[in-house]
């Protein structure tokens, strides 16, 4: 697959893995730090998604967070990257007024943050607002399912998809490649779904508790890191133990120099 592999990753390099059949990785990522290691990994798409607001600014969901807010995340990750397509949220607000604040907003994320694409939520309802940023050359991710910012619209943290609303995901994936968005996000959609929306379109799909048949897959990076505390949602694998391992940092170095042990002479000038 070594061939397969784009020195810069863009909108058209998912395109070209999907039609080639290799699967991409997407993580989020708020600062210059994960960015450049997630970068060096390999991780093809980095989200710096709007994620930041519960992650780092303690709000209690991601609907206060604003655009303001989100420039400088979005210019930290994009400045420590090389390789990986940066997409930057569009928060809650920033687009549901209408195409036209929509262009206004997406345009000042993209001049200031030197990302690749913005990301905003919503099939159908939302086609008027992708169609006009892609018309103005601004590469947008779509995201339906499951989607945060309209979490109280939806009756909360629920798998979308299932009964009656099978049909309505269903079309909106296919509102959401015909307003010419370059990939969609697929939230919290029953595995067999997501498989049959994914052969459906001809823009890659990224899944987040969607099963393996997305042609990536997406997790918030402080999830898959085991930064938060308490058993991790159905759909994340942990692949790090951060948290304790950083109680037990702080708690060594508390320790050593309650006890005299930090600093020693090594560390001194």
């Amino acid at each position: 697959m070594e061939e397969l592999t784009p020195k810069v990753v863009r909108t058209t390099s998912l395109s070209e893995f999907k039609v080639n059949g290799r699967k991409f990785s997407c993580l989020t990522s708020y600062d210059a730090l994960t960015a450049g290691a997630f970068d060096e990994a390999g991780i093809e798409v980095l989200l710096v998604g709007d994620s930041a607001a519960d992650n780092v600014l303690g709000y209690s969901s991601t609907l206060p967070i604003t655009v303001d807010e989100m420039i400088p995340f979005g210019r930290a990750v994009a400045g420590a990257t090389k390789r990986a397509l940066v997409v930057v949220d569009m928060p809650f607000g920033s687009y549901e007024t209408g195409a036209e604040d929509a262009l206004a907003n997406g345009i000042r994320i993209m001049k200031t943050t030197g990302a690749g694409a913005v990301k905003l939520e919503g099939g159908e309802r939302s086609s008027s607002a992708i169609s006009a940023l892609v018309t103005a050359g601004i590469p947008v991710m779509g995201h339906i399912g499951f989607t945060p910012q309209s979490m109280h619209a939806l009756g909360g943290f629920k798998v979308q998809g299932r009964g009656d609303s099978r049909d309505q995901l269903i079309e909106d994936a296919l509102a959401v490649q015909a307003a010419g968005a370059f990939g969609v996000v697929l939230e919290l959609v029953p595995a067999e779904l997501a498989t049959e929306v994914s052969k459906l379109l001809t823009i890659p799909t990224i899944g987040i508790g969607a099963g393996a048949g997305t042609d990536g897959q997406i997790l918030v990076w402080t999830d898959f890191a085991g930064l938060h505390a308490g058993k991790p949602r159905k759909f994340v694998k942990r692949y790090l133990e951060l948290r304790s391992d950083l109680v037990k940092a702080a708690a060594a170095y508390r320790n050593e120099i309650a006890s005299g042990e930090f600093p020693t002479q090594e560390n001194e000038f």
